[in-house]
């Protein structure tokens, strides 16, 4: 379940933003209140809210400052300003800060509803961009082992999938001919260098499509598909339905888990 990380000791917004998750479509988000930047940071030690909400005014610590220590830990997060400070130089060092959101109280719930909804969908798509990161090569060393021919195949294509990829290039890697690395990668894997390349992408985009929300073109892309058209027809060749049915398959699932 996702969470809401507000850092605030304002009651009536408190119960503002209580109400704008209870009664609109983000009622499956839980609330995690503290008052003190202090206790904000021990709770993102330990896990990463969907979005952070906070004050600028807060007890022990200047709220802009833990805004920038947040992002630390966590570059990503979407943290947006809930304050009564109306100078435009403060709204200028939030958005230089890398800051999300910036909300003038009193707010009124269509304005914290129209946060969220940018903010949430925001905070998934560069969730997204992290799986990406982790899903490529980048950053990622690998040495060719020509005494596991095989072993040394699969981790690079599971490395370098989203890469154009042929048989010749693999066999090249192993110091085999393409027709001799063809049969024993056949007779390792179950199946041929095709097959296993087109199941491996697919299984990586099925990830993307449950976890993220990015478009079908970066998702697509990302796999070593040549288009989205492509990615599409191989994906429902497979699955029996297309990406975007699978998508909204599996967020019509965790709706009901929740």
């Amino acid at each position: 379940m996702g969470e809401i990380l507000f850092v605030d000791d304002d009651i009536e917004t408190k119960q503002l933003i209580r109400s704008v998750v209870s009664e609109n479509q983000f009622d499956y988000l839980s609330i995690y209140e503290v008052e003190t930047a202090e206790k904000a940071i021990n709770y993102l030690k330990q896990k990463q809210p969907q979005i952070m909400l906070l004050d600028l005014s807060l007890p022990d610590e200047d709220g802009f400052v833990l805004g920038k220590r947040s992002l630390e830990i966590y570059p990503h997060l979407p943290v947006a300003v809930l304050t009564h400070l109306k100078m435009f130089d403060t709204v200028q060092n939030c958005i230089n800060a890398g800051f999300s959101g910036y909300l003038l109280k009193p707010t009124f719930k269509s304005e914290v509803l129209t946060l969220f909804e940018r903010l949430i969908t925001k905070g998934f798509v560069l969730k997204g961009e992290e799986i990406l990161e982790r899903t490529t090569s980048a950053g990622k060393s690998f040495e060719a082992d020509p005494t596991n021919p095989m072993e040394t195949a699969i981790k690079y294509i599971q490395l370098n999938s989203h890469e154009p990829l042929t048989l010749k290039e693999l066999s090249n890697l192993v110091y085999l001919s393409p027709s001799h690395f063809s049969r024993m990668f056949k007779e390792e894997m179950g199946l041929n260098f095709v097959e296993y390349l087109i199941k491996f992408r697919i299984e990586k985009a099925k990830r993307l499509l449950k976890m993220t929300l990015l478009p079908m073109e970066v998702v697509s892309s990302n796999c070593g598909f040549s288009s989205a058209a492509h990615f599409s027809t191989t994906f429902k060749k497979i699955e029996g339905v297309t990406p975007s049915v699978y998508r909204n398959l599996f967020s019509k699932l965790n709706e009901k888990n929740e």
